[in-house]
């Protein structure tokens, strides 16, 4: 049984195949199909674009498909950079533009207004056309400096209360547990094992297979 992985972003995938791991489920990204179709994120929701890209996929491979859209939101900046946390200091910067920009717009700015927070929706879609979706999300604030060499993204200028420590200072498996796209893994996960299960079941049973 196969699981499209809807990304090209292999600081995504490695943090997906992590944790579904154990599953009886193989993996492709879409970097690894031929003609795998780009898909515009021009929705109005992280939902509207995680959704459009499982669902491109997932007609175009005839695979289920997971995709996921996240992003950093600043209180203090009106919510972004949002949807646009990709390219927030334009298309096709380095994540090290992303984070300078956000750090020039809160330079001086007090922890009081530093308060942000990650959101990461995933989308699993399936065969018919329908979807399965879950949502994490992970609070904290923006540093005024780089902190820590692990992770990717935001990661070094986002610090977590409850870690006391920024996602770059934070093991994978330490940042998971906590984190926005590992919150919403698990939700993903779940419904994975229990739709591998009815595949299964059905085949034994039926010799039905609906996957």
């Amino acid at each position: 049984m196969e699981l499209i992985l809807a990304t090209r972003n292999p600081d995504k995938l490695r943090e997906i195949r992590q944790g579904l791991a154990g599953l009886p489920l193989t993996f492709r990204s879409a970097s690894e199909i031929a003609g795998a179709p780009d898909v515009e994120e021009d929705g109005a929701s992280y939902l509207e674009n995680a959704s459009k890209k499982a669902l491109t996929l997932a007609r175009a491979t005839g695979q289920w498909t997971l995709a996921d859209d996240t992003g950093l939101e600043v209180e203090s900046l009106g919510g972004q950079p949002g949807l646009y946390s990709a390219r927030y200091a334009g298309v096709g910067v380095s994540y090290a533009e992303n984070r300078r920009l956000v750090l020039q717009r809160l330079a001086g700015r007090p922890k009081a207004e530093r308060a942000a927070r990650f959101v990461c929706v995933m989308v699993v879609a399936r065969l018919d056309g329908g979807i399965y979706s879950a949502e994490g999300v992970a609070d904290g604030y923006i540093t005024e400096q780089e902190t820590g060499s692990q992770g990717f993204g935001y990661d070094s200028i986002f610090w977590v209360p409850s870690a006391g420590k920024t996602f770059a200072e934070l093991t994978l498996e330490q940042k998971q547990a906590i984190s926005h796209r590992g919150k919403a893994l698990v939700a993903i996960r779940a419904y994975l094992a229990k739709a591998v299960s009815a595949r299964t079941s059905a085949v034994a049973n039926q010799g039905r297979t609906w996957w």
